[in-house]
This record gives C-alpha cells, structure tokens and sequence, in this order.
C-alpha cells in the first residue's frame, strides 16, 4: 500500500534564525499540566487543557498555533494562532494574533530572560463580533526554573478594568 506524500508544516532541518536565539526557550509543544483555569466578571469560572505549537522555517520569526479545549468535557474552546517577531538587535517582542472568534490582534512587550510580557497595541474584530468587545489584553510567559511554562492571560472588556482571565501553567511534550 503507497501512503501519499504529505508536504511538511515547516522544515525540519532549518536552522533557526539567529534573530531568534533568545527565544529558542519557547520552540516546540506544550501540553498542560494541569488544566489551566479561566474567569471573568461575565461568565462563570471554567477548567481548560490548552497545547501550544511553536515552531520556525528557518525566517526570524516564530510561527505558532494555541488550541484550548474543555477540560471535563474536551470540547474545543478558543484557537489562536499567528507569529512572533522580534526586533532586530533588541529585546522588543510582537506577537500578531487571529483567533477564532474574530479578533485580531498585535501585542507587543519586552523580553527580559526567558519572560515575555506582552500589552495590547492594536486589536481589529469582525463586525459582527459578539459584545461587548474586548479592549486590552496583557499577557505573561514565563519558562519557570522546574522546567514548566506559564502564561498568565489579562483583559478588559468596553468599560472595564483590565482583571486577570486566564492561567495555566504547561509541560513541554516535544
């Protein structure tokens, strides 16, 4: 039996890009390690399981895909995915999101070790976006010392505070 030719997501034998030495912490999969918890002033606290895919083809930039799921009945959730650029010579991140539910994003933040903490610059939405529409997001990756990462997810919605919604915390299976 002849199985077909898949062509590969990205190169396996690129070499990364030397723009992206400093984040080479964050390259391969993550799966959590527990599921993550979620809240917000306008739904109900929920459990999540989230694997993350960072991956490269060898460009200064860092292509990645986050898929959340429900964690007691594994339902898909929320997806995100896009890229991260780096600016040359510095320590200025970008992150350049499309999820799911319409938003589009950039955020952008610095990089201090294995830390990225990220702010709103610019948000873009549908225009049948479900309301009320999210304004900000702020968001934190950490590679802890054990190992784990953890991302902790801030946001405000139209006239509210910025209030933490998400975190969860993730084990590197590849």
């Amino acid at each position: 039996m002849t199985v077909p030719y898949k062509k590969p997501l990205c190169s396996p034998i690129a070499e990364l890009n030397p723009a992206l030495l400093a984040l080479d912490w964050l390259l391969g999969v993550w799966e959590s390690d527990e599921p993550g918890e979620g809240s917000f002033s306008s739904i109900p606290p929920f459990r999540y399981n989230e694997r993350l895919h960072f991956s490269h083809v060898g460009q200064p930039v860092i292509n990645f895909m986050f898929n959340a799921f429900h964690a007691e009945n594994k339902k898909p959730m929320h997806r995100e995915c896009g890229f991260i650029r780096i600016q040359p010579g510095g320590n200025r991140v970008a992150f350049i999101i499309a999820q799911n539910s319409g938003l589009v994003e950039i955020e952008e933040g610095d990089l201090t070790g294995q830390q990225l903490t990220l702010h709103t610059h610019a948000l873009a939405r549908t225009s049948f976006a479900k309301e009320p529409h999210v304004q900000q997001i702020s968001r934190v990756f950490q590679l802890r010392p054990d190992g784990k990462l953890e991302q902790t997810v801030s946001m405000a919605m139209e006239g509210g505070p910025l209030m933490q919604h998400l975190h969860i915390t993730y084990r590197r299976s590849s």
